[in-house]
């Protein structure tokens, strides 16, 4: 679920461990973070200097672990992981931020995959969960704005297709200075949901 505006006042973020993470696209430093209304421990993986990087490449990336772990292709989310880390990495510097909590659009593993059902049946991503009386995207980008903040960082170019990412977190005080598309060549598994993206949810796409 999203981060109740009505709490954000008494959020508490910290800082709880680091760790070098060599990648097949560079060197990262990894930063975990816990809060004080969920302890979920999002990640920012960190390459090169970002403070000598006048406008850093950003990816906040939602958790999905049908398709980052196991590689489904029911959606785009495992090959924009890669595809974001392999741009940050040709830049070399940059960050990606995951954000645990996101699964499903905020629906939840268990939730999303009675989805998938739906979606088999004919249903598209939306309507999939509207007809389990679930909200279409309560997703909240508010801890990863605080994250960047926590970096050093105010300004940022952002990895996405969703205008609603972009908004979510200028309006938590980051300054989005351009986006930078991260569009992957459709499936025939993944057609459908990347149309309904396009045409339902107002993602920028020309594929």
């Amino acid at each position: 679920m999203g981060f109740p505006k009505i709490f954000r006042k008494l959020y508490f973020l910290r800082r709880f461990s680091s760790a070098r993470i060599p990648t097949q696209f560079g060197e990262f430093t990894a930063y975990s973070y816990r809060n004080n209304f969920k302890n979920e421990g999002n990640i920012a993986l960190v390459l090169g200097d970002i403070e000598v990087v006048d406008i850093p490449l950003v990816r906040v990336h939602s958790e999905c672990l049908t398709g980052d772990l196991l590689g489904s292709l029911r959606c785009d989310c495992g090959s924009q992981l890669q595809a974001s880390l392999e741009m940050i990495g040709e830049e070399g510097a940059g960050i990606f931020i995951y954000l645990r909590g996101h699964e499903g659009r905020g629906i939840g593993l268990g939730k999303k995959l009675r989805a998938y059902t739906l979606q088999d049946q004919g249903f598209d991503t939306v309507d999939a969960n509207l007809k389990q009386g679930l909200p279409v995207d309560s997703r909240d980008y508010y801890f990863a704005a605080k994250i960047l903040q926590d970096l050093g960082v105010s300004e940022i170019r952002l990895l996405t297709n969703n205008p609603k990412k972009r908004s979510g977190l200028e309006s938590s005080g980051i300054d989005v200075v351009s986006r930078v598309p991260l569009e992957i060549s459709p499936t025939e598994e993944n057609l459908r949901y990347l149309e309904t993206k396009k045409t339902r949810l107002g993602h920028i796409l020309n594929n």
